[in-house]
Formats: C-alpha cells, structure tokens, sequence
C-alpha cells in the first residue's frame, strides 16, 4: 500500500485500506523521513520536516493502535537520529513560525519529538502487549541527503563513510523481531542495544505537552476539511 505521509488526508486512507483488508498486524515500523533545506509547508499548512517526520508517526500509529493491540504481543519501532542528542524542543513553536528555521535544527528537534512520541505512548501502553522503542539507524547511505547545492554536494562526499541501508536496517529489525526484546518498551536503541538518549525525552510533563499539541494538530486538519 502506498501513501503520501506528508497528507493526513493520505494517512487516514492507508489506515482505513489496511483495516479493511487485514485482520492482523504484528509490528509497525515508521521508517519515513525528510531533511528539507528551506522552510516549505504540505498541503495541510504543517511545516514540512514536522509533518512527515512526527505528525505522520504519530497519526498513523494512533490510527493502527486498535488493531495492533487486537494482534498483541506487537511491536511498534519508531525510527529516530542521533541528531535528537543535541537538539533542543521549543514547545511553543515547534513548527518554526517564530524562530529561524535551519534545517538541521528542525531535523534535530523533529527526530526528538519523535522519540519523547515514543517514550510517552510507551507509558500509556503499560500493562498491555504492545512495546514501542525507538532506534537509531546509523549514517545510512539513503536518499535523505540528496537536495543539491552545498548539501548534497556534502552528502556525496561522505557517502563512502556510510553504511549500507540493509545494514542500517538490522537495528530496526532486531527490535521488530528479537525475543531478546520482548516485554521491552520505551527504550532508545543503536546497534542493537539500549542507548543513551537526550535528557529532554525523559521529561514526562513535556512529553504529554507535546503529544497534546499533536491530537489538537491532527484532529484541526481534520475538522478544516
């Protein structure tokens, strides 16, 4: 199945299709992501980096939450960036419609947001059979960082420091697979082991802020239709 994870529109109809086509679903990997250079929004006027890297996770993890805990034990894997460590989360301006936007900063911000997304959908889960972590894949010789100019001339230059994706996907897969990590949730993993993570994603009270202002984002671009 196919969607454009930068439409909530295109979200809601990948996860109606696939409720109405499959009883079962064991594991969940959001794996999508943009490095946007410039300051550009999607057709729902959500800043682009945000959209497709934390509103489309979230969206369509909350839309397959049901049918995941009906498959239980299921796994969900949520991948982030190491890039979260020094990255910081402005709560009140989370789309850089006040500040500056750069585009490391906005990935940085977005891949913690992402995993405070993580940490805190794994304290709602508690108690039941369904696990949500968080990896970090590596320095993936992906097409992230092909967008021309400066930055894709860099990216070029570094890809023989990069790994393969095949490679960059055994962290993601050790999660969605191992016995190893069963019952195990809301942890950050690289290298398929537990890794340190930036202080500010162990911040519950922020967190449930966070995730707040993503079922008041979500649910406004739904009723504006």
């Amino acid at each position: 199945m196919q969607a454009d994870l930068a439409s909530v529109d295109s979200i809601r109809g990948l996860a109606k299709s696939f409720q109405a086509t499959h009883e079962r679903l064991d594991v969940l990997i959001n794996d999508a992501g943009v490095f946007e250079r410039h300051r550009r929004l999607s057709a729902d006027g959500i800043e682009m980096t945000f959209a497709v890297n934390v509103v489309a996770p979230f969206l369509l993890t909350e839309l397959l939450l049901e049918r995941l805990r009906q498959s239980a034990p299921s796994r969900i894997v949520n991948v982030c960036s190491a890039m979260h460590a020094s990255a910081s989360l402005d709560i009140h301006d989370l789309q850089f419609e006040a500040r500056r936007y750069g585009m490391t900063r906005a990935y940085g911000q977005s891949k913690l947001a992402l995993l405070m997304v993580t940490k805190e959908l794994a304290r709602r889960l508690q108690g039941t059979e369904v696990t949500v972590n968080a990896v970090h894949p590596g320095f993936v010789a992906s097409n992230l960082g092909k967008l021309g100019g400066p930055v894709g001339l860099s990216w070029k230059l570094m890809r023989p420091l990069m790994i393969s994706p095949e490679e960059g996907a055994k962290t993601s897969v050790y999660l969605a697979l191992s016995p190893e990590v069963a019952g195990v949730s809301g942890g950050y993993f690289a290298k398929q082991s537990k890794a340190p993570s930036n202080p500010i994603a162990d911040d519950p009270g922020l967190a449930k802020e966070l995730w707040d202002k993503l079922e008041s984002l979500v649910q406004s671009t739904a009723s504006a239709r």
